[in-house]
């Protein structure tokens, strides 16, 4: 029987049967329904085009627009992914089928993906086993930091304290104190690495492990990690491995292998899947072979017959980390990308992503002070303080490049170098990209000393101009259906 919508005799709306005035079961009461028509707009087909088109114009995108944010970058996502995610088999599989009687047959193709990609994750990071279910790279933060704690309580540690070094990310902080350690910061050295000496006077018995990103926001490589992760180790600590980063050595060194214990990484940023605007996030955990009996359930096994399975039978499991098993979709599509790329194409990811980042630095350092002068990994660490001694400081050099069509990079951080401006070129943008970047921040230079009060006014282009950002984040007011009072 088919259901239509039509007008009641009292001029009200509901679901009715034809030819009937019985109500169908399940009809709205009559408290909720309309007594007027709904006034709605009445435009044209190709006038709400153009008013979303419009719209979407004025967004910054990776597909439209050169996006060098600085330590993790909504990177270009391959449009093929989103094909094969797209794929009736996987997408319209329903997540309760594994759990049915029988259920497993059907879902035999995702299974395997989730056992492959973590296969290969395993091999590109030299950990043992991988939970692929957390939602996000703080997410997988907070389940590493859970997996040392149990295996802290496991051997009747008593540790209260992790150490954090104070160029990290803010989420490093946060998810150890979500877990219940307390911070110990260690600060960084001339070279941009952690001071050992300071390290060494925080390593005691309380200590539960380090949490560091290798190459750091920095931009650098600390060339005394393994010596750091022994050190660790001798206090019965852990090496968490923070895996924002891993675009720089990605096929060239696995932290498993230099004594890290614990790895996260963001799917969203080395395996080109979206995030942020553009959807979820997936930040699945590696963990070395001390911590493999926390990992959360369910994990997926690969029968003696060769069909897969979900196997919760862990008595030592930190339990349920997120519903089902992560973001299937994500996970997807970052194991299409490295099925495509494969061991080779994976190691050509890091060597450009280094090489433009090193391109760059050579070609602003005469206009800009360098942070630390050395090679730098997948991204370059400059300072605005030159040009804020004539007045123009990080941000507003950042609003120049929003003029050029340019999202700009990360300004302010990390705390540790006064007026930051961090730039993260990717391995994906051609050299011709990134000279028109270099010609627009040695343009914001030569501005900044010809004219510093034309930055009051930038930018120009732009709805909105020099907002008062503080105020706005604390005072926000949204709007809905601003045009109906």
């Amino acid at each position: 029987m088919n259901v239509i919508f039509e007008k009641s005799v009292a001029g009200r709306q509901g679901f009715r049967v034809p030819d009937s005035d019985v109500p169908v079961e399940g009809t709205l009461p009559e408290k909720y329904l309309r007594t007027a028509a709904a006034k709605l707009p009445e435009v044209s087909e190709l006038d709400v085009v153009r008013h979303f088109t419009q719209l979407s114009q004025q967004n910054f995108s990776v597909d439209a627009n050169f996006y060098p944010l600085g330590s993790c970058t909504m990177k270009y996502n391959p449009k093929f992914t989103e094909k094969v995610a797209a794929m009736p088999g996987f997408a319209e599989l329903h997540p309760l089928l594994p759990q049915l009687r029988g259920g497993e047959q059907y879902v035999q193709g995702a299974l395997e993906v989730l056992f492959e990609c973590e296969r290969w994750l395993c091999e590109i990071t030299g950990m043992q086993a991988f939970t692929m279910q957390p939602l996000a790279g703080a997410h997988g933060e907070l389940t590493g930091v859970m997996l040392m704690a149990a295996y802290h309580k496991s051997r009747g540690n008593s540790k209260k304290y992790i150490i954090i070094p104070d160029s990290a990310h803010g989420t490093n902080p946060a998810s150890a104190a979500v877990a219940g350690y307390e911070i110990v910061s260690v600060p960084s050295d001339k070279k941009g690495g952690m001071d050992i000496d300071k390290l060494k006077a925080a390593l005691t018995p309380e200590c539960a492990g380090l949490m560091i990103t290798c190459p750091d926001t920095h931009g650098v490589f600390n060339s005394r990690i393994d010596e750091i992760a022994r050190m660790v180790h001798e206090v019965d600590g852990i090496m968490y491995y923070d895996g924002a980063n891993l675009n720089a050595t990605l096929g060239r060194c696995r932290p498993g292998d230099i004594g890290f214990d614990v790895v996260h990484l963001n799917l969203h940023k080395t395996f080109a899947t979206p995030h942020g605007g553009g959807g979820p996030g997936s930040g699945p955990v590696g963990v070395g072979s001390r911590l493999v009996k926390f990992l959360p359930v369910s994990r997926v096994v690969k029968r003696s017959d060769g069909k897969f399975a979900l196997n919760y039978e862990y008595p030592d499991t930190i339990g349920y980390i997120a519903s089902f098993y992560g973001a299937f979709g994500v996970i997807l599509k970052a194991y299409a990308y490295m099925l495509m790329l494969g061991r080779d194409g994976l190691k050509a990811t890091s060597d450009h992503a280094v090489l433009n980042a090193n391109y760059l630095l050579h070609r602003l350092k005469g206009a800009y002070q360098i942070a630390f002068d050395r090679i730098c990994m997948h991204e370059c660490l400059f300072s605005a303080a030159r040009q804020a001694a004539l007045g123009v400081h990080a941000i507003d050099i950042a609003k120049f490049l929003i003029d050029k069509k340019m999202h700009p990079p990360t300004v302010y951080f990390p705390l540790t170098v006064k007026e930051a401006i961090m730039i993260e070129p990717t391995e994906t943008e051609s050299k011709e990209t990134l000279d028109r970047f270099v010609e627009a921040m040695l343009e914001a230079d030569e501005l900044a000393r010809k004219d510093p009060e034309a930055f009051h006014k930038i930018p120009s282009t732009m709805p909105i101009s020099r907002p008062d950002e503080t105020k706005a984040a604390r005072e926000a007011k949204v709007n809905y259906f601003s045009s109906h009072k």
